[in-house]
C-alpha cells in the first residue's frame, strides 16, 4: 500500500450532510495518507502541494463513499443450493436441504459480487454454525479471513438464539408434533445448532478479543430474532452491547406471522417488549421492520433506533413493503442490506439503491416518497452508523477512512445525458457495475478495471463449481429427505397462525 494517494475527478460526491444536501466538489482531489482521508479539495492545488504523489482517476471521473450492505448472511445464494423463493416461514424448511459449501469459498463469492457494485463494507450477520463452541469459533474465522483476504471492511456478528429453531415454537413440542418416525432426524438436527447461551457469549468474548486490532473488521452483537429468542437471551444481548458499547442489529417484525408471534407472546408490540430490556437505543437497528405498527414506528424515533430495509428479500420472500416513507417521515435513520441476495439473485448494491427508489413512490401527485439523496444516504452515512466503525466510513470528509469508488462518468450516461440532471440522481438512476473502474478500502485499491487485485475470482468460481458438481453426501442427502418430509408439518402449523381478518384490503403500507 502506498502511503500516500491523489484521488483526482471532475466531481467528488464527499457525502450527505446533517441537513440532507449532498456535498460535492468539482475538479477536486483527495489526499489519502495511511488509508486515512487528509484534505480534500481543489484538484489543481492539491496537485501542486504534494509533487510526486502517487495519482489515481483523472477527468471524466466521478467519486463517491463506498457503499455499505449493512445486512448479509451468505455467500451462495439460497436459490443457487435449491431453495425456492418460498415465503421465509416455509423458506426456512426448505433450507434444511442445501448443500455444504466451504466458508472461504461461499464468502468469497458474495464478496466479489459487492465490491464490484461499489460496496466496501458489508455486516456479516451468521445466522447460525453447527457443532460445539470450537466449531462456530471455526466456522467465524473462516469467513472473518475471507474479508481479510478479499481486504473488504466488515462488521461481524454470529447471531444469538436460543430457541424456535424451526417453527415459532419450542423445538421439543414440534418435535413431538410431527409422525413418529421423523423426530429422531429432526432431533438431531436440532442438536447439531445446540449451544448454550453461556458457550454463545464465550464465543463472543473470544471473537471481540480476537479482533480488537484488526484494522478492517469489528465484530458486533446480533440478537437473531425475538421469537428466536428467550428473555434471557434478550437480557443477555442487552447487556452485552452496554458492558462493550457495541452496536446491535436484529431480525424484527418480518412477517405477519412474527408480528402474531409477538401478540402472542408479549400481549403486545415487539418493539415495546424490547425496550424492557433496554434494547431500544441509538445502538439497536432493527432489521426489516415491514409490519410495525404507527405506535411502533413512534417508539423506535423517540428511542433513537434505526431500520435496515431489505427491500428485496421482502419482495422475494412475501415479506411485505415496508413503510419506508413512514420511518422517513419520523426522522428514523434507514439503511439498506441486501440480505440474502438482491431482486436479480446478485449483491449489487447500486440495483439495491434503484429498487428502493422506485419501489416506495406511493401513488398520488402529493404522495411520499425517497429522494434519490435519501437513497443515497441510506447506503452510505446512515449504512456506516450501523456497523463499528461509525462515520469513520460512508463520507469521504478529512479523517474518514479511504474507502471510495472511482466512476467513469460517460460510461455511467453514454450517450447522453441531461447537463443540469443532479449527479446523485444520475448515479441513482443509471450508475450500473460496469462504469465502476477502481474500487479502494482503506487507501488500498482491491478491485481495478475489473480484477481483483488480492485474489483471482476465476479460480474461486472454479473451486466452488468443482465442489458442488460432486453428488451428493450422505449427510446432505440426510438432510434434504428431512426437509422434504418436515416441509408439510411446517406449512400446517401455519395454516391457521393468521387471525382472519375478512375483506382486508391489500395495502403497501402494513402499519396497522
Amino acid at each position: 500500500m502506498n502511503p500516500s494517494t491523489l484521488v483526482l475527478a471532475d466531481r467528488i460526491v464527499e457525502g450527505v450532510a446533517p441537513d440532507g444536501m449532498p456535498v460535492i466538489h468539482d475538479d477536486a482531489a483527495i489526499l489519502i495518507e495511511a488509508g486515512v482521508v487528509k484534505a480534500i479539495g481543489p484538484a489543481r492545488a492539491l496537485v501542486a502541494a504534494h509533487p510526486g504523489v502517487e495519482t489515481l482517476g483523472g477527468r471524466g471521473k466521478v467519486v463517491m463513499p463506498g457503499l455499505i450492505n449493512a445486512h448479509h448472511h451468505v455467500g451462495l445464494t439460497p436459490f443457487q443450493l435449491g431453495s425456492p423463493d418460498y415465503p421465509l416461514e416455509l423458506w426456512f424448511a426448505s433450507r434444511i436441504a442445501l448443500r455444504d459449501v466451504d466458508l472461504r469459498l461461499d464468502t468469497l463469492f458474495s464478496a466479489f459480487e459487492m465490491i464490484a457494485s461499489g460496496v466496501t463494507t458489508v455486516q456479516h450477520l451468521h445466522s447460525r454454525a453447527p457443532g460445539d463452541a470450537q466449531a462456530v469459533l471455526g466456522a467465524a474465522r473462516k469467513v472473518i479471513g475471507s474479508y481479510r483476504e478479499i481486504g473488504m471492511r466488515a462488521s461481524y456478528s454470529m447471531a444469538l438464539r436460543d430457541q424456535n429453531r424451526l417453527v415459532y415454537q419450542d423445538d421439543r413440542l414440534f418435535t413431538d408434533s410431527v409422525p413418529e418416525t421423523l423426530r429422531p432426524a429432526l432431533r438431531a438436527f436440532f442438536e447439531r445448532f445446540t449451544l448454550p447461551l453461556s458457550e454463545q457469549v464465550a464465543v463472543f468474548e473470544a471473537l471481540r478479543a480476537e479482533l480488537q486490532a484488526e484494522p478492517r473488521i469489528r465484530f458486533q452483537v446480533a440478537p437473531a430474532n425475538l421469537h428466536w429468542l428467550s428473555d434471557e437471551a434478550l437480557r443477555l444481548a442487552a447487556e452485552l452491547s452496554s458492558r462493550h458499547g457495541m452496536p446491535i442489529h436484529m431480525h424484527l417484525l418480518e412477517t405477519p406471522y412474527q408480528k402474531e408471534y409477538a401478540r402472542r407472546r408479549t400481549g403486545g408490540s415487539a418493539v415495546a417488549y424490547l425496550e424492557r430490556f433496554g434494547l431500544l437505543s441509538d445502538r439497536m437497528t432493527l432489521g426489516h421492520g415491514v409490519w410495525m405498527s404507527e405506535s411502533d414506528i413512534e417508539q423506535c424515533a423517540a428511542h433513537g433506533a434505526r431500520i435496515c430495509h431489505n427491500c428485496s428479500s421482502n419482495f422475494r420472500l412475501k415479506s411485505g413493503i415496508a413503510p419506508v416513507n413512514r420511518f422517513l417521515a419520523k426522522g428514523i435513520p434507514v439503511c439498506l442490506g441486501i440480505d440474502e441476495a438482491g431482486i436479480n439473485e446478485d449483491r449489487d448494491m447500486l440495483q439495491e439503491m434503484r429498487l428502493v427508489l422506485r419501489a416506495h413512490r406511493e401513488p398520488g401527485i402529493d404522495a411520499p416518497q425517497p429522494s434519490a439523496v435519501e437513497v443515497f444516504r441510506m447506503a452510505t452515512g446512515h449504512g456506516a452508523a450501523t456497523t463499528p466503525f461509525g462515520d469513520r466510513i460512508g463520507s469521504l470528509k478529512p479523517g474518514s477512512l479511504a474507502d471510495l469508488v472511482l466512476l467513469d462518468h460517460a460510461k455511467v450516461t453514454h450517450p447522453y445525458q441531461h447537463a443540469e440532471t443532479p449527479l446523485i440522481d444520475v448515479i441513482l438512476h443509471r450508475a450500473k457495475p460496469s462504469a465502476i473502474e477502481a474500487v479502494m478500502v482503506g487507501g488500498e485499491v482491491i478491485y481495478e478495471d475489473g480484477r481483483f487485485t488480492r485474489i483471482d475470482r476465476a479460480q474461486v468460481l472454479e473451486a466452488i463449481r468443482e465442489s458442488l458438481a460432486a453428488p451428493l453426501t450422505p449427510t446432505e442427502l440426510d438432510r434434504k429427505r428431512l426437509s422434504e418430509a418436515i416441509f408439510p408439518h411446517v406449512k400446517a402449523f401455519y395454516d391457521r397462525w393468521l387471525p382472519a381478518e375478512p375483506g382486508a384490503p391489500h395495502t403497501s403500507y402494513n402499519a396497522k
